[in-house]
């Protein structure tokens, strides 16, 4: 079986194998990590498909592949073995190539320099401090430069330009980091600090804000909780039933279930919702909820619930971090009252839960109106004023809400 380099996002048209966890002649299980890569997006574990023996690696450690172009093969349990073939990819960018049985020196492609073979996240890095590669030192395999090679450069350069220097950095396995201390970004906080700041900069964002009767979903809530967390093992939460009323919303407003490409708007046949899921305030990842319309309530629980689980346990499939069409940032656990989220471009809109609070609120009814205690929740939205404008991005707003306060939630629980 052909390995593959995966597409880890919709715009990631390339990765870097950074680590390869077996050689050739290993034996592999089926999910059992096979290697690293690393994309301008995301760094991730990458398992194995099958289970087998490693009978080739066409894509050494330190080369950036395309998206598609075979890594590795693996000879599947049962199968005849090849005789092991050393790699033959060492260039910057590897395309596919048939393999001899034993490699020839004058057809393997010349070792390119540390300073050619570098991954998305460095290119862009270099390119935008301004950087000549050739004159950074590498500390990676082969004098190959890493991330933090390029960020000890910016930071050296800017110590000779007479810039403070930074204070000391504390040990590892310190205690918690006092104040005065300086705080190493790990890798996933610097790629949320990438993202967002790359978003906030290209996107003009627009925030708008509705309140939501919860009146309705918290009554399931009180009727079907207790037996819920029985049966499922963890609480029924809001956010299975805002995920349900937006995947509704989306489907009637497709063009915030949409992508910006510059001059065109993709809208998506599929509405897949990604959750932020906070890691233990240590950074943030947005696993996908595939195709949510075609889930019930329950199902759209459990699936939030085990790739939230799974997020913070560090087990998701890279699968499982790419396809979002909308994405839902939940802080209303915290009790926040309004948060302006930022979008995950390339998607065009993000809405942010906050805390749903009792209140009191006028009632209109035939009668006349009245005062009554309801429990209300905030839905801010934020959205990309390139793709569509305010009255669109209100009327999907106003949808939701409608959602929310008049949908026979009861119902839906019995699906």
């Amino acid at each position: 079986m052909n390995i593959i380099m995966p597409q880890l996002g919709e715009t990631v048209t390339e990765g870097t194998v950074t680590k390869w966890y077996k050689k050739v002649g290993d034996a592999v299980k089926a999910d059992e990590t096979l290697f690293d890569i690393e994309t301008d997006k995301v760094s991730t574990e990458i398992p194995s498909p099958v289970a087998g023996v490693i009978s080739e690696i066409r894509v050494a450690e330190g080369v950036t592949a395309k998206v598609g172009v075979t890594l590795a093969v693996i000879t599947e349990s049962g199968a005849a073995v090849r005789p092991p073939a050393a790699p033959t990819v060492t260039a910057t960018v590897a395309t596919a190539v048939p393999l001899s049985p034993v490699a020839q020196p004058s057809r393997v492609a010349p070792r390119a320099r540390p300073d050619e073979r570098l991954s998305p996240v460095v290119r862009r890095l270099i390119a935008e401090h301004r950087l000549q590669a050739a004159s950074i030192r590498g500390s990676g395999r082969d004098g190959r430069i890493t991330r933090d090679d390029v960020i000890a450069h910016i930071a050296g350069n800017a110590a000779s330009r007479g810039a403070a220097p930074a204070t000391a950095m504390p040990p590892s396995g310190s205690a918690t980091p006092a104040a005065g201390d300086t705080v190493p970004l790990n890798a996933i906080r610097r790629r949320v600090a990438e993202n967002t700041a790359k978003s906030w900069a290209s996107t003009p964002h627009v925030l708008q804000v509705a309140e939501a009767d919860f009146s309705r979903i918290v009554q399931v809530q009180r009727d079907h909780g207790d037996a819920w967390k029985a049966r499922e093992g963890f609480a029924l939460t809001f956010m299975p039933f805002v995920t349900r009323a937006i995947s509704i919303a989306l489907g009637r407003f497709p063009k915030l279930n949409a992508t910006f490409n510059g001059d065109s708007l993709m809208l998506h046949k599929r509405i897949n919702i990604g959750i932020a899921v906070d890691l233990n305030f240590d950074g943030l990842m947005v696993p996908v909820l595939k195709d949510v319309p075609a889930k019930s309530l329950p199902q759209i629980a459990r699936e939030i619930y085990d790739l939230a689980s799974r997020a913070r346990a560090g087990t998701l499939k890279p699968d499982e971090l790419t396809g979002g069409t909308y994405t839902i940032s939940n802080n209303g656990a915290f009790g926040t009252v309004i948060t302006a989220p930022i979008i995950n471009a390339p998607q065009v809109a993000i809405i942010s839960t906050d805390a749903v609070r009792k209140k009191a609120v006028v009632v209109e009814s035939p009668e006349g109106d009245s005062i009554a205690v309801r429990p209300i929740g905030v839905l801010a939205q934020c959205f990309d004023h390139r793709a569509v404008d305010g009255a669109y991005a209100a009327a999907f707003l106003r949808e939701v809400k409608s959602v929310i306060e008049t949908r026979q939630w009861a119902q839906d629980m019995q699906a």
